[in-house]
């Protein structure tokens, strides 16, 4: 308010008042509001992640189950894929500390009589004089002998079990192993003394070497017992005796049945190429070449395929749980309108609904998933404890499984966060 004048009145002096002493700047124009500052408060990471966790602590035990459906799909693919990556690498160490180089040669059928040939007498010491070979040893089926834990048993009760006649150098040969007792040796392998299979002996009840087995009508007595041979099976329901005692008390006709050859690894194929004709130069089609190493990883296919079966089994277990998850999302939105009301009231848009609901399913998932790869990462490492194998599980196998339930996690809680976010705050709250 201006001081009043010397005359009492308002009026301005004559002249007007005298300017300020400063500048005054104009008054600004009055501005329409900022439309972005009507806009919701943006939902951080940490936010998302705290909003959907708030409904998995709310409601524990729902959460629990549906991670644990979930958790045993994952599981299940785990522990095969472990399992069976353990078995493989087992294999592995196995082919490497016995050698792929092991080759067999075995009479084949004649085209001729369709019955199985004969090796020559020289096929072995013929075979040996191959450059690459730098061991071989053979030995020779006795047809018409049979081994028997006792004089008492019939004939023909022999239990798949056959006798042999065996050279000096069959152990290292096919990288056998004692699991008792000792090898036959140039004085053992003259008398009746035998060394069986680990499936002869455990068909006999014998654990170790001492006690005597009858075999071709008279009694020899077990100098030894092999560990389970791996190139070489069919040696595990046999009765190994010595060359000279085979030929001395069973009548055994001297003839090699099969010949275990070992090669330097870089000529193993040019070695098989010739072992036929090596073998038997008058009928070479009539020899039969073969790497027991081959067969093996025959196997090791075949347990990739079974594999591949089980995998599906997993994946429908995941599946389930995946369904469980869903389940358990649209349940969750259900029981929440009001909370989605009220949030809506106070301005939370429909983005922010759909991403906390679909936040909450990805962490159900994820919990599910994390807990099954520990879970069959376990299993597979008592499982390969308990059989001495080295335990393996593929880094893709654990990624992949965490990565398959965050994608079934998505997958379902997608039509319950979309279902949450079309909720009116009007509707969601007049349903209460």
């Amino acid at each position: 308010m201006s001081a009043p004048t010397a005359s009492g009145t308002d009026d301005p002096p004559p002249g007007g008042y005298p300017p300020p002493p400063f500048p005054v700047p104009p008054a600004p124009p009055k501005r329409a509001p900022d439309p972005r500052s009507l806009r919701a408060a943006r939902m951080h990471a940490g936010d998302v992640v705290r909003v959907g966790a708030t409904g998995l602590r709310t409601r524990p035990l729902r959460a629990w189950l549906s991670a644990l459906g979930i958790a045993i799909g994952i599981a299940a693919m785990i522990a095969v894929v472990g399992i069976s990556s353990s078995s493989r690498a087992e294999l592995d160490r196995t082919l490497e500390a016995l050698g792929t180089n092991l080759l067999r040669v075995e009479p084949g059928t004649s085209m001729m009589s369709g019955e199985v040939g004969i090796l020559p007498y020289e096929a072995v010491d013929m075979i040996g004089r191959i450059e690459p070979v730098y061991d071989v040893a053979a030995i020779g089926q006795v047809p018409d002998a049979n081994v028997y834990r006792s004089d008492r048993i019939p004939e023909g009760q022999s239990g798949g079990m056959s006798v042999a006649a065996a050279e000096l150098g069959l152990l290292e040969s096919v990288g056998a192993e004692l699991a008792d007792g000792v090898w036959l040796n140039e004085a053992t392998a003259r008398y009746p003394s035998v060394v069986l299979g680990a499936g002869a002996a455990e068909q006999m009840g014998i654990t170790g070497a001492g006690v005597d087995v009858y075999i071709g009508g008279r009694w020899f007595t077990v100098v030894g017992v092999l560990e389970p041979v791996v190139l070489a099976p069919e040696l595990d329901l046999t009765a190994l005796v010595g060359w000279e005692a085979a030929a001395t008390h069973l009548g055994f006709d001297g003839h090699a049945t099969t010949v275990y050859t070992r090669a330097d690894e870089a000529h193993v194929e040019a070695v098989a190429s010739v072992l036929a004709a090596t073998a038997d130069p008058s009928a070479p089609d009539e020899v039969s070449v073969s790497r027991p190493s081959d067969a093996l990883e025959a196997q090791q296919a075949v347990d990739t395929a079974f594999t591949g079966m089980l995998l599906g089994l997993g994946a429908v277990a995941l599946l389930v749980g995946g369904v469980g998850v869903a389940n358990t999302m649209v349940i969750s939105v259900l029981e929440r309108r009001s909370e989605i009301g009220l949030r809506r009231s106070l301005g939370a848009t429909r983005g922010q609904i759909r991403l906390q609901f679909l936040a909450e399913s990805l962490l159900l998932s994820a919990l599910g998933g994390v807990g099954g790869v520990l879970i069959g990462t376990a299993v597979t490492a008592v499982y390969a404890s308990s059989r001495s194998w080295p335990a393996v599980v593929p880094y893709w196998a654990s990624a992949g499984g965490v990565a398959a339930t965050l994608f079934i996690g998505a997958v379902a809680g997608l039509y319950p966060a979309i279902r949450a976010s079309r909720l009116s705050p009007t509707e969601a709250l007049s349903a209460q």
